[in-house]
């Protein structure tokens, strides 16, 4: 896994962070499989740089180690483990899981990182997507419990074979989080993570005032529909606009219900939410999406400290007290 981790954290580095103005520095990269950015501030270009480089190794260290994707990750062990052995696994990965648990029990299981058998089975990168048989579906939702999932402390094991995880519906917002918590062990107060537009802020941005965050129109991509400033929140957006395709004058997108196996189907396109910690924020965003526009809005309006927005084909709505963030 070090070699693996080396290559990523080389294709990650681009060379010294570019000096924003008034003492703060903006760096770029991809992980993950998506456009990052950082800004923030730093009393010097060489403290700017340690961090820099700091937040590369992590997520190169994150990426190896927890990407599905890559042979030698340790989620990639514990899938091909399933059915047969334990696998032991570290500090991390164990905090991840307990952030499942409590988000599975809050989401009434909509949340589930087991759903690996059915997103393999929705192959959405393929030239020419396909439907999968009823009956292949079916058979993968039967794999898909993440409270069948044993646990001791320490290690994990599969029950059965064909269950598979993938913490992509986590990582990456925990990722953000844990940038963050990175900064501020440093004594960065001021800072802005974006992971592919999974975002969240502390402090103020060089003009001063709160940070100010453009969110994307799902109708019309490429462009915003509105502006909110935060600090010390995150903003995260689940949608389908970006990655769907159409078969047999039917719309299929990238988003997977659990409970059925097939991607949702009614007329939401996107769903923001802001919330104290990006984690929270996507995996809120998520489950909205899955319920639907209606039960979406009722389940975010119960969510203490969380506001949102959401988008349908026809129209806009939000929670009580979103619109206090718009600018």
């Amino acid at each position: 896994m070090a070699l693996t981790c080396d290559k990523l954290f080389d294709r990650m580095d681009t060379g010294r962070p570019e000096n924003a103005s008034g003492g703060y520095y903006s760096t770029s990269f991809r992980a993950m499989g998506t456009a990052c950015r950082v800004i923030y501030s730093a009393n010097r270009p060489a403290s700017a740089d340690q961090f820099r480089k700091a937040i590369l190794r992590w997520l190169a260290e994150f990426e190896a180690q927890y990407s599905r994707y890559l042979e030698d990750s340790l989620i990639s062990e514990i899938n091909r483990s399933a059915g047969a052995d334990w696998v032991d696994i570290d500090e991390e990965l164990e905090s991840m899981f307990q952030l499942c648990d409590w988000y599975h029990w809050r989401t009434d299981g909509i949340f589930d990182p087991s759903t690996l058998p059915l997103i393999k089975l929705w192959d959405y990168q393929a030239e020419c997507p396909i439907v999968p048989h009823d009956a292949s579906i079916q058979r993968a939702v039967n794999l898909v419990n993440w409270r069948l999932v044993k646990r001791e402390r320490g290690k994990v094991k599969l029950p059965h074979e064909g269950m598979a995880i993938d913490i992509g519906g986590i990582g990456k917002e925990y990722a953000v989080d844990r940038v963050l918590a990175m900064a501020q062990d440093r004594g960065i107060r001021d800072i802005l993570i974006n992971f592919g537009q999974d975002l969240r802020c502390y402090g103020s941005p060089p003009e001063g005032g709160f940070w100010r965050v453009g969110l994307e129109h799902p109708q019309d991509p490429g462009k915003c529909w509105a502006g909110i400033s935060l600090h010390d929140r995150a903003v995260a957006t689940s949608g389908d606009y970006h990655r769907h395709f159409e078969l047999g004058g039917k719309r299929y997108g990238h988003i997977l219900d659990p409970r059925t196996g097939y991607p949702v189907s009614h007329d939401g396109r996107a769903v923001s939410v802001i919330a104290p910690t990006c984690t929270e924020a996507g995996i809120l965003a998520t489950t909205a999406f899955i319920l639907g526009p209606f039960e979406g809005l009722a389940f975010l309006e119960s969510c203490h400290q969380a506001e949102a927005s959401v988008w349908t084909g026809h129209y806009q709505t939000q929670t009580r007290r979103f619109s206090h963030y718009v600018l």
